[in-house]
């Protein structure tokens, strides 16, 4: 019984915002992000000028869903099972995952909701898949952030640290989605291993996002605050360890590999990423990247990657990497074409 990918879906708020925008907003340096980050545009769902959202997460987890249904040739209706990963729900009740499905018109379908940074994308498609081993044929699995409830529009740029100054140049908003379905087709793209190992003990989170309620909203905490020396340091090593299990796990020859979706945590740090997997493990496979035009969207990524992957043609392989820095995950898929 093969695991296979039947379509998928993206969803990108309004128009991309370059560095020139970013820089007359906030005023950073276009020069300094576009080198530093390696960031060129990204998608908000926030307007600019009035600080109105213009998209929530559950806005485009639909899109994006409806999106990967209509690519598989599917209706709602023939949908089973639904898995959302996001590190940024609209509520912390009711789960978006829920608002989603009643979006998409479903109902009596199982849903799920995981909260966790880069590797949440992954974990949806290990639960998924083990969820249509157990009793169901078709899943939705969708990855998606908004950071627009994180951007304060008002500040005293010049005056905040570089942990919270980075999160306004470096994320970005978005949503990803891919139908996966149980099948005895032996022509498609497959899903291969999933992998999902945390390796943070004892070691200071690398992101930490703080929810605020109604007795602490005025604690003056920093809201995001990103260690960006300590991600810089540590991804590259952990990335080159997933590779290896999953290499392992598959028993393909590194020769073998056509596609790699590296980490996507910014345009200049995946570049460096990416080169120094190419080298260590001596591939030329075809390097899949977006987060330098999307920003860094989170759970959205995987997805993103995914939807400029498929599908695989026959003998094709493709191995993907995502690493989460809050508490550090190290997590990762294979693909292949049959």
């Amino acid at each position: 019984m093969n695991h296979l990918l039947l379509g998928s879906g993206i969803a990108l708020p309004g128009e991309p915002i370059d560095n020139v925008r970013l820089g007359e907003k906030f005023g950073t340096d276009p020069r300094w992000v576009e080198r530093f980050i390696g960031t060129r545009t990204r998608h908000l769902g926030v307007d600019l000028d009035t600080g109105k959202p213009t998209h929530t997460l559950v806005d485009l987890a639909a899109e994006a869903g409806a999106a990967a249904i209509a690519d598989a040739g599917l209706e709602p209706a023939d949908i089973d099972l639904v898995v959302l990963a996001t590190a940024s729900p609209d509520h912390l009740m009711p789960a978006s995952v829920n608002l989603v499905a009643d979006r998409l018109g479903m109902q009596s379908v199982p849903t799920y909701q995981l909260q966790s940074g880069c590797a949440g994308a992954v974990q949806a498609l290990a639960l998924a898949r083990r969820m249509l081993d157990d009793e169901h044929a078709t899943a939705l699995v969708i990855g998606g952030d908004s950071c627009a409830k994180h951007l304060v529009l008002d500040h005293d740029f010049p005056a905040l640290p570089p942990s919270e100054l980075v999160n306004y140049v470096i994320f970005g908003d978005g949503a990803g989605a891919v139908v996966l379905a149980r099948s005895e087709e032996e022509s498609g793209t497959r899903l291969g291993p999933v992998c999902n190992t945390f390796v943070g003990l004892g070691r200071d989170p690398g992101q930490v996002i703080r929810w605020f309620g109604a007795a602490d909203r005025d604690s003056g905490e920093q809201p995001v605050d990103e260690n960006y020396k300590a991600i810089e340091a540590d991804v590259p090593t952990l990335a080159g360890e997933m590779l290896t299990e999953l290499l392992d796990r598959t028993g393909w020859p590194a020769e073998s590999i056509t596609h790699l979706m590296p980490p996507q945590l910014g345009g200049r740090m995946t570049e460096h990423i990416t080169a120094g997997l190419l080298d260590r493990f001596g591939l030329t496979a075809r390097e899949i990247s977006c987060v330098a035009d999307t920003g860094n969207n989170g759970n959205a990524l995987p997805f993103l990657q995914l939807h400029h992957t498929l599908p695989l043609a026959p003998g094709d392989r493709a191995l993907a990497v995502a690493i989460e820095s809050s508490k550090w995950i190290r997590t990762g898929f294979a693909l292949e074409g049959l």
